[in-house]
């Protein structure tokens, strides 16, 4: 991490100070473990609008502890990216020039709401495997007997699946992150569950092919599932993925007052050299920043929308403060919390053991 374009004035001493207590908790609250040789760990992070002209740039602040967040996994895949990429760039000019990133064009249409997808990777411990693309959903085949086969087109996912293929130690591997549609406030719209099943099993069929690239996929991102007992998460199982236990226990990973499980890591259990370690989380950074009680701090900066609402009618305290933490502040960090899991990479002692028994 560069820390040298920290401002010198009070700004800068309160994110000096709120930078190494998000070192604290990551290191030792939330138990995320050091990067070692022979593990890398494996994240997926929402953020919010990254960055939209509807909703202005964001704040070096933010940035910085964005920053920060990320540079204690190896490999984050990054949903809401939007047309313009400075802030994945400031992001990634703080981490340090061996942070790299991949990303995709822009999802045309209203549906697609110009998101791109992104992964940003430490290269020092992951290296691009140079194969990626976006899912495209084939055309649905029919053959009728005595008649030619015909093809009738598929719906496709709102937001452009993007698969990437990566290696690390003894691992090759491809990861697919996604940004299911929402649809309806439900927890089963047909929709949502159409697409979750549309990507796992087109994933599943193409990993099945003799010339995949890798046996290893991972499929992560922003399922947006509101619980695992919903048919959404079935959805993923039932096309053969499968959520580690120690992923099935974590907690929500949005902040608002509904707990919902929208974000999500599952795995095709095929073949080996890639495994978790059974250790995973999911941070929620305003335990540390932009903290409830950090409300007076950004008085200045919410601006008019702190205390008017967009009719000109006054807010509340309580309105002030819902407008602060349900809104302003996701808009500096995110919506959603970052997920984690740590893989194994490894496998040389299981190598030769095996070959010891050859």
């Amino acid at each position: 991490m560069y820390y040298t374009k920290i401002p010198g004035d009070d700004k800068g001493k309160r994110m000096a100070e709120r930078l190494l207590s998000l070192k604290d908790a990551l290191e030792s609250e939330e138990g995320i473990p050091p990067k070692g040789e022979g593990t890398i760990i494996l994240a997926t992070w929402n953020i919010r609008e990254f960055d939209s002209p509807a909703y202005g740039e964001r704040d070096i602040e933010p940035l910085y502890y964005i920053g920060e967040i990320v540079s204690h996994f190896d490999l984050v895949a990054v949903q809401e990216v939007r047309e313009d990429l400075q802030a994945l760039e400031r992001v990634r000019s703080i981490l340090g020039g061996w942070w790299k990133y991949i990303v995709t064009d822009v999802t045309e249409g209203a549906r697609g709401n110009r998101e791109r997808m992104a992964f940003l990777y430490d290269s020092r411990r992951v290296k691009f495997g140079n194969v990626a693309g976006e899912v495209v959903i084939p055309p649905i085949e029919k053959k009728v007997k005595g008649k030619k086969t015909t093809f009738s087109p598929s719906n496709q996912l709102y937001r452009t699946p993007f698969l990437c293929g990566f290696k690390a130690g003894w691992s090759t591997f491809m990861l697919c992150t996604v940004h299911i549609m929402f649809g309806e406030d439900k927890a089963d719209d047909p929709r949502r569950a159409e697409e979750i099943q549309q990507i796992a099993e087109f994933l599943v069929r193409r990993f099945e092919e003799a010339n995949s690239w890798s046996g290893n996929i991972i499929l992560l991102g922003d399922f947006n599932i509101f619980s695992p007992e919903d048919i959404t998460m079935r959805k993923i199982s039932e096309a053969g993925f499968q959520v580690p236990k120690e992923l099935q226990c974590l907690p929500p990973t949005n902040t608002g007052k509904k707990k919902r499980y929208y974000d999500q890591v599952a795995f095709l259990p095929k073949r080996r050299k890639l495994e978790p370690t059974g250790r995973a989380g999911v941070f929620d950074f305003f335990k540390v920043v932009y903290t409830d009680g950090d409300e007076a701090l950004y008085i200045d900066q919410m601006g008019q929308g702190y205390l008017v609402t967009s009719k000109g009618k006054k807010r509340s305290a309580a309105q002030r403060s819902g407008y602060y933490r349900t809104y302003w502040r996701t808009y500096q960090m995110s919506d959603h919390l970052p997920m984690w899991v740590e893989l194994k990479t490894d496998f040389g002692r299981e190598y030769l053991e095996h070959h010891k028994e050859r």
